[in-house]
């Protein structure tokens, strides 16, 4: 009897220890994305733009892209993409570092989005997360939004986040 009732405290013991152990760590940096960002993500460390063979790296909000063998690290793209729409363009969000190392397969696997359009974009979003991005049309500072959408429905927005997905980036 000793033995079972033993046994069955072992087992409730790592029942309620298990949560503890299985913590989920989640990072968000929708403050971090820029308007012309696809919507639906609450973390992003890069885009690919495949019409441009080029990424972005959100977090220093710089584009990577190739100048001959080199991968060139800047604020805007080289003048030779000067006629190219960051908010028509089509985004692939890569969350794995470096992927322009990558760059050779990026190429070929996401080739089949080049020319695609109508991806619906943060600028255009009435998605009350997205409020807290710099120049929103909706936007207030991220303490602001986070006190009045943070709480009771964890961020989440409640709106549509359908868009037409024109304009050009500024630099």
């Amino acid at each position: 009897m000793k033995r079972l009732f033993l046994v069955a405290v072992v087992m409730m013991v790592s029942l309620f220890s298990i949560p503890a152990k299985a913590q989920l760590n989640v990072n968000v940096n929708i403050g971090s994305q820029p308007l012309w960002g696809p919507t639906g993500y609450d973390h992003v460390d890069y885009y690919y733009l495949p019409d441009v063979e080029s990424y972005y790296y959100v977090p220093q909000k710089q584009f990577v892209y190739l100048n001959g063998n080199e991968w060139v690290f800047a604020n805007s793209l080289p003048s030779r993409y000067g006629n190219y729409d960051l908010y028509n363009g089509y985004k692939v969000v890569i969350n794995s570092p470096k992927p322009y190392l990558n760059f050779r397969n990026d190429k070929v696997k996401y080739a089949k989005y080049k020319g695609n359009k109508g991806q619906f974009v943060i600028r255009d979003s009435r998605d009350r997360k997205y409020y807290v991005v710099k120049g929103h049309p909706h936007g207030m500072p991220p303490g602001q939004a986070k006190k009045i959408y943070g709480k009771g429905n964890n961020g989440k927005g409640h709106g549509n986040d359908k868009g037409h997905g024109n304009g050009k980036e500024k630099h």
